[in-house]
């Protein structure tokens, strides 16, 4: 996948290496020619100097071809806009910016565009959301025989409540992440866009488990 870094700090410099690492092709945007130092000399990516919410800028970063777009400049503004533009001028699908101001994270989701608050969050959770697929453990019973996970839950499931969830997957919700807050969900919880879910599920299930939450519920019969 191509995917567009603007601002190129610590936590623009560390994605842009690691996403290149994985296999990904990497642009990053800058203001300042000088930030491109913290990518290192073995860097392959493009280095774009300009500002991340210009159009011509973005298409000098190839974003025409991004699979993701990330806005990890020190401005929330900045960020914001970038990321709107991303995914409104260019229909880019995973577009993910950070907010310095978590206050402002709850105004920004509702305009769709997922929100990183730097106070909550690291590179690692970014990369979660530029690249959400799967299932991503987080512990595991001493028998490996039970795991929790965070799993990818497809936007068909937005709308619909944990109970069919669950009832569907045969997982237990253990928790939400919402807008960078956790909850601990009833069965009358509706999933919303942005949430992250984390489940409690047997390990030899975990496939089926991707499956069904990458595919969406299952076509009800009547009402």
């Amino acid at each position: 996948m191509h995917i567009v870094i603007m601002g190129c700090g610590r936590v623009g410099s560390a994605l842009a290496q690691t996403l290149e690492q994985q296999g990904h092709t990497v642009a990053v945007i800058d203001q300042d020619p000088t930030a491109f130092r913290r990518l290192g000399p073995g860097f392959g990516g493009r280095r774009v100097t300009g500002v991340g919410f210009d159009q011509d800028t973005l298409r000098e970063a190839g974003i025409e071809e991004a699979g993701a777009f990330a806005a990890v400049s020190s401005g929330d503004n900045s960020n914001i806009i970038s990321a709107r533009v991303a995914r409104e001028m260019f229909g880019v699908e995973n577009v993910a910016a950070r907010i310095y101001d978590p206050r402002r994270a709850e105004v920004y989701q509702r305009l769709g565009i997922p929100t990183v608050a730097t106070v909550r969050w690291t590179a690692d959770q970014m990369l979660r959301r530029l690249l959400p697929s799967g299932a991503e453990p987080l512990w595991r019973d001493p028998t490996g025989g039970v795991q929790l996970a965070e799993v990818h839950v497809s936007p068909k499931w937005v709308g619909h409540k944990i109970s069919k969830l669950q009832e569907e997957t045969g997982v237990r919700v253990a928790f939400l992440t919402r807008l960078g807050e956790a909850i601990l969900p009833t069965s009358q919880t509706v999933l919303q866009e942005g949430d992250l879910v984390h489940v409690m599920m047997r390990t030899d299930d975990v496939e089926k488990v991707e499956a069904a939450f990458a595919g969406g519920p299952e076509e009800e019969g009547g009402h």
